[in-house]
């Protein structure tokens, strides 16, 4: 078996040599994919401006970010996972003769386990949804008949998943590049992201989950990943065996993160989880999702992606970890309540006192 893996590696290892070499011109491009890719995008940016148009998209985008992403983490503790750029340093496999050079970049020194790709998994999870989506909602609009239906459906189909594979392609092509993962890795990512998309495709419960359920489901998934983390140190197993080899290969120090950790993820995770909670069933958004006017909803699309990407920019202090966790617990459970309850509220506000304001002027 660690000879099947060490081939793998190896022509893992071969193949960011190869994309290294012959297309170190698309650097950016891999570069911003890599950070495109990141959930992070899917909690500031595509949650907002999904659920002001459609909730149900955006509350099942949350879901499937969320779920497949602890899921993701609990794989790569089962997995021990290796990534390129400390493996090709420490294997024996070349022990024959001269190990292959890779070059390292600010996204290349995550600390957690190799497989599978969280960035190829989430992207999977978070497009799959997105098209699947689009497509169930013009289908059931109906609002073409016969042959032309069928062919407009047909081309909006065909154009809809072939994005989502090239996105699919240049998001597997640009961790393997910056040498964050073998190729192996992110095809895994990508079949397990998918499969956690279809899996609440099918679901119907989450968009009537109550706080309850919210707080129930938030601590179970919390507990679970400590507690497992617990039960495997006490019998000798370290699973955080990852940061040392990080913090030893990482040609920059500033390049090991702790928000790219494991725990870090985890906190982060359920924090939005229970922010979702939260702003679903506060009495702000009871009062305010009535109104389905598009003034509203552009108003609250702009609003939600101006505000959540001035707060993006407060990044919680690295110097004390406890710290670090709680405030990003805290920052990731302001995001969806914000979209939810707050900015809608205010917004349906200025947008009541607007056309008081009209109303007035006219009297007079």
């Amino acid at each position: 078996m660690d000879a099947v893996m060490d081939a793998m590696q190896g022509f893992g290892v071969s193949t960011t040599r190869y994309l290294q070499t012959n297309y170190q011109d698309a650097q950016g491009w891999f570069l911003w994919v890599s950070w495109a890719a990141d959930l992070r995008n899917t909690f500031f940016i595509f949650f907002p401006l999904w659920f002001h148009l459609r909730s149900s998209v955006g509350i099942k985008l949350i879901w499937v970010a969320v779920i497949g992403d602890w899921l993701n983490l609990v794989f790569k503790w089962i997995l021990f996972g290796e990534r390129p750029y400390w493996w090709v340093h420490e294997t024996a496999h070349y022990a024959n003769g001269d190990r292959p050079h890779i070059e390292q970049y600010p996204m290349t020194c995550e600390t957690g386990p190799g497989s599978p790709s969280g960035h190829a998994m989430g992207a999977a999870g978070v497009y799959y949804t997105l098209v699947t989506s689009i497509l169930t909602i013009v289908t059931s609009k109906k609002k073409y008949g016969g042959k032309k239906s069928t062919n407009k459906e047909w081309y909006l189909r065909a154009g809809l998943w072939t994005l989502f594979w090239g996105v699919q392609v240049c998001v597997c092509l640009s961790r393997v590049f910056i040498a964050a993962h073998f190729p192996h890795q992110v095809v895994a990512g990508v079949i397990t992201g998918m499969i956690v998309a279809e899996a609440f495709n099918r679901t119907q419960w989450i968009y009537s989950a109550s706080m309850k359920k919210y707080f129930y489901t938030t601590l179970f998934l919390t507990s679970f990943a400590v507690g497992f983390y617990l039960v495997l140190k006490a019998v000798g197993v370290d699973l955080l065996w990852t940061l040392a080899k990080a913090q030893k290969w990482c040609v920059r120090p500033e390049w090991v993160l702790l928000d790219s950790t494991p725990f870090a993820s985890l906190l982060r995770n359920m924090g939005t989880l229970f922010g979702l909670g939260l702003g679903l069933h506060s009495p702000l958004y009871t009062e305010t999702k009535r109104s389905s006017s598009k003034s509203s909803k552009v108003g609250c699309v702009v609003s939600s992606l101006v505000l959540l990407h001035l707060f993006d920019s407060f990044k919680p202090p690295t110097h004390n970890a406890a710290l670090f966790y709680l405030l990003s617990f805290c920052k990731s459970a302001t995001v969806p309540l914000v979209a939810v309850s707050i900015v809608p509220y205010c917004v349906n506000g200025a947008l009541s006192l607007s056309k008081k304001g009209l109303n007035s002027d006219y009297t007079d």
